[in-house]
């Protein structure tokens, strides 16, 4: 691995400078941080990263390597990647990979040798900050400029970018055929759908802005709606197909999922002052008072108020700071939750939801 200059620059002024890896060139994004301990190359594959520069807080990335096994999507969808340090030795007998080579295949720029920690505490500080990474630019004015002339999160609609051009099926991977799901599209990870098909379930993933008529045409059993990245508010098409459904079918709501559900039942949403990124989020399910360790990924959350005003109740807190985790309506077969049931490697507290969606379809 030749080893190559490259610069973090944010819009508040600070500029990093460490070593790149992975592909050179020049990316602007939001700058948001992750507080798992493992699972890259799940977050370098989640769509839900589209637009963002990821810096992870663990100070060791890349020891186990990269495989075919592990992808929450047919690609890499984020801007940049941050580390600390590199691993330059892969140790895991399922490897079939570095990380460096796999960012340069995707095209994906990577700094290592940067304080993580300062980046993390800054973010934390003064909220999640636009972002320029580059191996090209050096000057720290230019740097910063760019990052300034990044667009805002805030109403981008970044579903368009990620959502697959065509339909496909997925059938059950053992039990016998129980339910049939429709599954939105706006970015869904691989693993939601294997949490259904080992259900038992049928699984037609259709595009994001595909319509209420056309996903009520195939009469399932339920419809869910899975994560994805951007304001939940700029996804208008698959916000009205949703509103359209509701009290029609049973319908389940994952991450962004959770947040389109809401505002097509009419409440609002908010941006987080740096979001929720991380496999260790504690939830306490306010109908059983257990606590749950939860995986999450999301920069916006629903307002609670607007949500009780229409009819939610809420099932779900977080904890570190009483944001909505999760709802149910008190009269229609809605439920959703704003952290990942499916997470991969873990944690698996509440994987319990896929079998409440099975449980809501068949009316039990």
């Amino acid at each position: 691995m030749t080893i190559h200059r490259c610069y973090l620059g944010l819009e508040d002024g600070t500029v990093f400078a460490g070593q790149g890896f992975g592909a050179r060139g020049t990316a602007v994004g939001e700058v948001v941080f992750n507080t798992a301990m493992c699972g890259y190359q799940e977050i370098l594959t989640d769509p839900s990263y589209c637009g963002q520069i990821v810096t992870m807080t663990a100070p060791l990335i890349g020891n186990y390597g990269i495989n075919t096994e592990d992808l929450e999507s047919n690609g890499q969808h984020l801007s940049g990647f941050v580390v600390k340090e590199l691993s330059r030795r892969v140790s895991n007998q399922r490897a079939s990979g570095d990380l460096d080579a796999y960012l340069k295949q995707a095209n994906v720029i990577g700094i290592s040798s940067v304080d993580t920690r300062a980046i993390t505490k800054r973010l934390r500080e003064r909220g999640a900050l636009r972002g320029v990474i580059s191996t090209e630019l050096s000057d720290p004015a230019q740097l910063v400029a760019r990052a300034k002339a990044a667009p805002e999160m805030t109403g981008q609609n970044l579903v368009d970018k990620v959502k697959p051009a065509a339909e496909r099926v997925y059938h059950p991977s053992s039990t016998p055929q129980t339910m049939h799901v429709v599954a939105i599209d706006c970015g869904i990870k691989e693993n939601i759908i294997r949490h259904l098909t080992d259900r038992g379930c049928s699984v037609r993933v259709v595009p994001s802005g595909t319509s209420a008529e056309s996903i009520l045409g195939s009469k399932p059993d339920g419809v869910l709606a899975g994560n994805g990245p951007g304001d939940p508010a700029a996804v208008t098409d698959t916000i009205d197909a949703m509103r359209a459904m509701i009290g029609r079918v049973p319908i389940f709501g994952i991450c962004l999922g959770h947040q389109l559900l809401s505002l097509a039942l009419g409440a609002k949403t908010y941006k987080l002052k740096f979001g929720h990124h991380g496999a260790n989020h504690p939830v306490l399910n306010v109908d059983t008072g257990r606590v749950e360790i939860t995986s999450q990924n999301h920069g916006f959350a629903v307002d609670v108020p607007s949500l009780e005003a229409v009819g939610g109740r809420v099932t779900h807190v977080n904890l570190y700071d009483q944001s909505l985790e999760g709802f149910a309506h008190r009269d229609r077969r809605v439920f959703a939750v704003q952290y990942h049931p499916e997470a991969a490697p873990g944690p698996h507290d509440s994987g319990y939801l896929f079998q409440q969606f099975v449980e809501l379809m068949r009316g039990d």
